[in-house]
């Protein structure tokens, strides 16, 4: 409601308008927005603009009360936005929010620091929790003397084990306690229209910003309450072992001695997707004002250390190959302390769970998992197997992003000292001599009907294999005497189970087809299949062969390609990519135009008349006939399309038929 220059919101119940629905947001892609006043079109720099020069506010929209049925939404007042602009903060945490991180960041609109994330009435109620903590340790150890527990006069910090160091135990799982609250109580906490219940700050690993929030009554019942985050706390103690003592300790993974003897299973770091340590100091200052007297030592820096990280983030290194190269010395250096120490009698699993992304877009960039594998022989792993494990929980990532499913398993053990190299050739004599039985072994259940490994998964988990054979080598030698690549294996080992010499694109695009077809899959499975084959979601995207976002994966129709692509100029092209493409210029534009593309395709003409022939027979067998039809009719018509590429124009700066220069 519009009342001359000031404006106020008002509840009401019924379908929304097409307004209301918009929102701000102008049509279209970027991030252009525009006014609900006037209409005037305002832009997303003149938006940061405001922000930076911290003239961005917030207006109450509605009040969101417990019913009898459900959620009640009540229009707000005068006096209720008062009491919320009431509360004046006398601290907040210092330090600098993030400005680049994988997925967003809030600082371009002026959140620079932590205490940018939260509203005066938050910052009110979460320094007063951490204030009645540290008082009421006082009162917990004087309860704990009283009942006849001794005390040593010692720390949590120094070993201590009396009353004193029982009280910040107590004090210590407070502490977590409002930690959580934080992630609950910012101003980056969206409301979940459909569940009709708060999001978490963290509902993926960034800080975007987020044009409107909710706060939630800690003192309520409701999700991201102090009573609701209590009840968490107490399910996880009851789920813990509690005969078993346990304890962590803070130690550089490249020089710790604490794995000797040890079974060992292990979640290392991310390769370049989410830098934890920047994230980490959001939970980080409000830790440290709680439990500073509790941990002076732990707690000592104003931040939390960052450099020594394990990921390789270019903007703290120069560049993607600093970057990488950093992540791959200091991965290798880790993993060589685990194999120097390692209990003889069991292996080492080491959970990978990085999505997937090229380095630069290329078809033959290094990519995440092979550089991550690289670390792993290097320093002296035999790998003896890799499963992909349904680990990561969609659910709580935010609605809509293409989240990881799963995280691969790589088993280990320690690599002799004297273990011989091989050729190129005995290499590939024992890959023939491996697979086959240990694909027969996961395509088979145990009422030999029912495969126990996922055909999703089927490419991932016959790496292991493949790769026990490489890694148990200390090198595989080329014909030139250099030592194969991680890339070369993987290669080697996908084209016994695609049967044939297509590019990585094209052997996932195969793989995926024969799950899915047309229709729509998880961003989670795609990412697993096209690891296993040395590719990644995000590269395939940008060749042309597929549609990913909101979490779902689709490979895009013949009739889906563009009319302008062309061949000369695309630097990506996947088979699976030109024989769409050729079945698109068949149907639009007849053997003249496909051939006119044939022509500048070059050498892969072969490739793409065995792809058609593939793509046939695997829909006949589906029963797809209409897509069987579409690869009929270019196999049929091929003799036509090579004599129209032979008289066509050399494709050097001619204009292809349906081409635009």
């Amino acid at each position: 409601m519009v009342n001359g220059d000031k404006y106020h919101f008002r509840v009401k119940v019924g379908t929304p308008s097409a307004d209301v629905k918009n929102g701000t947001k102008a049509g279209g892609r970027g991030s252009n927005f525009h006014c609900i006043l006037s209409d005037a079109p305002i832009s997303g720099d003149y938006i940061k603009a405001e922000g930076q020069a911290g003239r961005l506010g917030a207006k109450l929209m509605a009040v969101v009360a417990e019913g009898t049925r459900g959620r009640v939404y009540l229009s707000p007042t005068i006096e209720m936005e008062a009491i919320a602009r009431s509360a004046e903060a006398i601290w907040k945490p210092t330090g600098d929010v993030p400005a680049r991180l994988t997925g967003g960041t809030c600082v371009p609109y002026g959140l620079k620091e932590w205490g940018d994330l939260f509203s005066s009435r938050q910052l009110v109620a979460l320094t007063t929790f951490g204030t009645i903590i540290g008082e009421l340790q006082k009162r917990i150890t004087h309860d704990a003397l009283a009942r006849g527990i001794s005390d040593d006069q010692r720390g949590l910090e120094s070993g201590g084990e009396g009353a004193h160091a029982y009280a910040e135990a107590i004090r210590v799982y407070l502490a977590f306690q409002i930690d959580q609250l934080t992630n609950h109580l910012s101003t980056i906490c969206a409301w979940h229209v459909n569940n009709e219940q708060l999001k978490n700050t963290f509902a993926r690993q960034s800080l975007p910003m987020t044009w409107d929030f909710a706060e939630t009554n800690p003192f309520s019942t409701s999700t991201g309450s102090l009573n609701n985050l209590q009840e968490r706390q107490i399910k996880a103690f009851a789920s813990l072992i509690t005969k078993a003592a346990g304890f962590a300790l803070q130690a550089d993974a490249a020089v710790q001695t604490i794995t000797r003897d040890k079974i060992i299973s292990t979640d290392p770091p991310y390769y370049d997707n989410i830098a934890y340590a920047d994230l980490s100091d959001y939970f980080y200052v409000w830790t440290r004002r709680n439990l500073r007297d509790v941990f002076p030592r732990l707690l000592a820096t104003i931040a939390v250390p960052k450099e020594e990280e394990l990921v390789a983030t270019a903007y703290r290194h120069g560049s993607k190959e600093a970057a990488e190269e950093f992540f791959l010395n200091g991965m290798s250096k880790a993993m060589r302390q685990l194999v120097e120490q390692a209990h003889s009698g069991f292996p080492i699993t080491i959970y990978y769970a990085f999505k997937q992304s090229d380095t630069n877009g290329a078809a033959t960039s290094s990519t995440g998992w092979e550089t991550f594998l690289d670390a792993i022989f290097q320093s002296g792993f035999l790998l003896t197997g890799t499963w992909p494990l349904r680990t990561e929980q969609t659910a709580a990532m935010k609605t809509g992003t293409n989240a990881l499913a799963s995280s691969i398993v790589l088993v280990c053990r320690k690599r002799p000292a004297d273990a011989p190299t091989v050729s190129r050739r005995e290499f590939i004599r024992e890959l023939n001599g491996v697979l086959p039985e240990a694909l027969d072994e996961m395509t088979k259940g145990a009422d030999g009907e029912h495969s126990p490994v996922a055909p999703v998964d089927l490419s991932q988990a016959i790496i292991g294999p493949g790769i026990a054979v490489f890694s148990k080598y200390a090198a595989v030698l080329e014909a030139d005497g250099s030592a194969m690549s991680v890339r070369t294996a993987l290669q080697l080992i996908n084209r016994f189970l695609a049967e044939d010499d297509f590019d990585a694109n094209t052997q996932f695009c195969l793989h995926w087809f024969e799950q899915h077809g047309w229709t729509e899959g998880a961003f989670g499975d795609a990412d697993t299949l096209s690891r296993s084959k040395g590719t990644s979601v995000d590269g395939m995207k940008a060749s042309g062969v597929l549609k990913s976002g909101g979490g779902k994966v689709r490979l895009l129709k013949w009739s889906e390609y563009p009319a302008d692509w062309d061949p000369r100029t695309d630097t990506r092209t996947p088979i699976w990519e030109a024989l769409h493409q050729l079945i698109r210029a068949l149907r639009q534009g007849g053997e003249s135009a496909s051939g006119a593309l044939l022509a500048a395709l070059g050498g892969k003409a072969e490739a793409v008349r065995q792809l058609a022939y593939r793509l046939y027979t695997l829909c006949e067998r589906l029963g797809q006939a209409e897509d069987a039809r579409a690869y009929n009719e270019l196999i049929t018509s091929w003799t036509g399309i090579e004599s129209a590429a032979a008289t066509a124009s050399k494709p050097t700066d001619s204009l292809l038929p349906g081409f635009e220069n």
